[in-house]
This record gives C-alpha cells, structure tokens and sequence, in this order.
C-alpha cells in the first residue's frame, strides 16, 4: 500500500515534466494545426470577402486622403500669399442686397 501511494505522489510532478515539454507541446501544436485546416474551406471563402472589404475601404480612405491633403495645400497657399487670396475673394459670388 505504500508503495502505490510511492508511486502516485512521483507520478504527478513526473507526468506535469512531460506534459510541459517541447516535443508535447510540439504535437499538441501541430494537432490544433490540422484540426484548423479541416474547415478552411469555408474559413479561406470568408477570409478572402473580408480581405475585398478592407481592400476597398482602404481605396475610398487614401482617395479621401489624397482630396484632403490637397485641399490643405490649397488652404496653405491662399494663406501665404495675400495677392492669391484677394484673388479667391474676387471670385467668390456677391450676396445679394437684401
């Protein structure tokens, strides 16, 4: 009888080493891995409209970008030149006389 009690209390910490080592986690890593690729079918269909998604908003946000760094440097340039400015002031329509 003591000698399964022995035995249980040196299994425990035994079994806790081998449980944590690289080569189990290795497996165990590798198992998950295959049991992913079992339903990439559907996962990679889904992964790939999500990829379309983000790739056209990332279209609209650098063309919104590109509308707006231009319109800064418009902004920029009316407020460094004064003669450009009384220009675009020029051209602006007059309000009606009320």
């Amino acid at each position: 009888m003591l000698w399964m009690v022995i035995l249980v209390a040196l299994a425990i910490p035994l079994a806790a080493v081998i449980l944590d080592s690289p080569v189990v986690r290795a497996w165990a890593g590798r198992r998950g891995a295959s049991e992913v690729e079992l339903h990439s079918g559907a996962d990679v269909k889904a992964l790939s409209e999500k990829v379309e998604t983000l790739e056209h908003e990332l279209e609209v946000a650098n063309h919104e970008i590109a509308q707006l760094k231009e319109s800064h440097q418009f902004f920029q340039r009316l407020l460094e030149d004064p003669a450009a400015r009384q220009a675009a002031a020029a051209k602006l329509p007059k309000p009606p006389a009320a």
